[in-house]
């Protein structure tokens, strides 16, 4: 068996009008970049293909240019399916501007579409998703007005006395994938990608559908030459293979070329770094760790989130428990920008959804997660801000099934600038945008759904620690130095509970010295 070794232009030729696009990458990594720019420039100079579907996962982008940017044509994408939108921006203003179909699902979920689709399986039947935005009592995911009246995608179904959600069936007609080797038969090893992603999962799909499978790959070698266990899509799924043209189109992420302590291939020493300075997101960070424990699975959101990891490090403590990312990674150092989703030195490296498996089961100990708004009954939103479309990504499967759920940001937006005197939180400037209002404009966690299900939540702000009750938000601790009128609840367009067990935050946090956590 041999398979076709085309040019990207050439293997972007084969698009027809109308199909259904799968891509996959997370954000920055494994990106088949120089076939999403030749699928643009044959639209561009010839106007066809037309009126395409596009499905991803972690819509791949720079937030500029990049990725699916690319494809952000009047007339070139008809409908759009996925999951995290933040990278693709020139996709995201098409919705705005209701020029295209769009619907916003869980990444897990969107994962697991594309395996269910492989088997013929007529949809994915989840409890992700209920309460929030895309349970179809919510909308359904449509996220513009143009999508209002289109087919639902999601339905509710009650299951032996239970609600679920069941996503429809998605058929693939066309997936541009991304690997590193390939050999003459069409065998794609993944070893210097940092992700391998949902690549397994939409090869089978696309190629049980009838469709056409093309995968960019560095270079293609003889026959036998693979290791079968760096293997990730065998050469029966690939009807095409485009050797890049250029690297530079070949990246390993967006802002890194290659480096191989992310793909596993040599480990590197982690020098402690500099302890950071002690701002709003290292307070919230500060706190946050201390609910850390030895021997805890977590998983850290993008955001003051991410400060965790650097607390952690200069406490000492980064060895007692295992760092995961959702695009498939366990242990290591994870990063952040157009490299998140990746670690370095990793322990493991699995595919998407596998990792979705384990997250959506109740795996994870504790997840830290960024919150954009919030309101009263402590619901969270952190998909969609007036014209701004990031959408959920893995938030909402992450967040409905953690053992433990803690909400990490500012108290309030733009602008806020403090400083800490004494041991005392002062604020110089207030954030011109309340984060707590009396209603999210999307609800992307789901307080009542979290109160179901008896997952404890907490809220971390760098001067107020709230907690998730069935009565709403309960102020629990309170930053020394802010007044609990004045710096809380003015700006909180519904009262939190005020506990009676109120208490100051730890000194030790505003004081940069170390916590002792254990």
């Amino acid at each position: 068996m041999s398979v076709k070794i085309l040019t990207a232009r050439e293997a972007m030729d084969l698009v027809p009008d109308g199909a259904t696009v799968a891509t996959g990458g997370f954000i920055g990594a494994s990106f088949a970049e120089e076939l999403a720019m030749e699928l643009e420039n044959r639209f561009l100079e010839t106007g066809s293909p037309r009126d395409l579907t596009l499905m991803f996962c972690a819509a791949q982008g720079d937030r500029k240019d990049k990725g699916l940017n690319h494809l952000a044509h009047d007339g070139m994408v008809r409908r759009a399916i996925g999951a995290h939108w933040g990278l693709a921006p020139k996709i995201g203003r098409m919705v705005e501007e209701n020029k295209i179909l769009a619907y916003v699902f869980p990444q897990g979920v969107m994962c697991h579409i594309l395996r269910d689709s492989a088997a013929h399986r007529p949809g994915t039947i989840t409890h992700v998703g209920l309460g929030t935005f895309v349970d179809p009592r919510n909308g359904g995911g449509k996220v513009n007005e143009l999508t209002r009246n289109a087919p639902d995608l999601v339905h509710l179904m009650p299951l032996g006395g239970r609600d679920y959600l069941f996503y429809d069936y998605q058929k693939v007609d066309f997936a541009l994938l991304c690997g590193t080797y390939a050999d003459q038969n069409g065998n794609i090893s993944m070893e210097k990608c940092a992700v391998t992603g949902e690549m397994l999962a939409t090869a089978q799909a696309c190629k049980n559908s009838g469709g056409t499978v093309v995968v960019q790959v560095e270079r293609v070698v003889e026959n036998g030459s693979l290791d079968p266990k760096k293997v990730e899509i065998p050469g029966i799924l690939v009807d095409a293979v485009v050797p890049v043209s250029d690297m530079k189109y070949h990246m390993q992420t967006f802002d890194i070329n290659y480096d191989p302590s992310l793909s596993g291939e040599h480990r590197v020493s982690l020098q402690a770094a500099a302890p950071l300075p002690l701002s709003d997101k290292k307070i919230i960070a500060r706190r946050a760790a201390m609910e850390l424990r030895k021997g805890i699975v977590v998983n850290l959101g993008i955001g003051a989130p991410e400060f965790i990891s650097n607390v952690a490090a200069e406490e000492g403590i980064t060895d007692h428990f295992t760092l995961t990312v959702e695009a498939g990674i366990t242990g290591g150092a994870p990063l952040g920008g157009l490299s998140f989703g990746t670690s370095r030195n990793p322990d493991c490296i699995m595919c998407q959804p596998s990792m979705f498996d384990y997250y959506q089961g109740g795996g994870l100990d504790q997840t830290y997660l960024g919150f954009a708004e919030g309101d009263g009954a402590g619901n969270v939103n952190v998909s969609k801000f007036g014209p701004k479309l990031p959408g959920c990504g893995g938030f909402i499967d992450i967040s409905q099934n953690a053992k433990q759920v803690f909400f990490c940001g500012t108290f309030t937006a733009s602008g806020l600038k403090t400083h800490v005197e004494d041991g005392r939180l002062v604020i110089d400037q207030e954030g011109r945008i309340d984060k707590f209002l009396s209603s999210v404009e999307q609800i992307t966690f789901s307080a009542k759904t979290a109160l179901d299900s008896g997952i404890p939540v907490v809220y971390f702000t760098e001067r107020a620690v709230f907690r998730l009750t069935a009565q709403g938000l309960e102020l629990v601790e309170i930053a020394p130095g802010i007044d609990l009128e004045k710096d809380v609840c003015a700006h909180m367009a519904v009262r939190p509970i005020i506990s009676p067990d109120l208490k100051l935050m730890d000194s030790r946090i505003f004081r940069e010295e170390p916590m002792g956590l254990k």
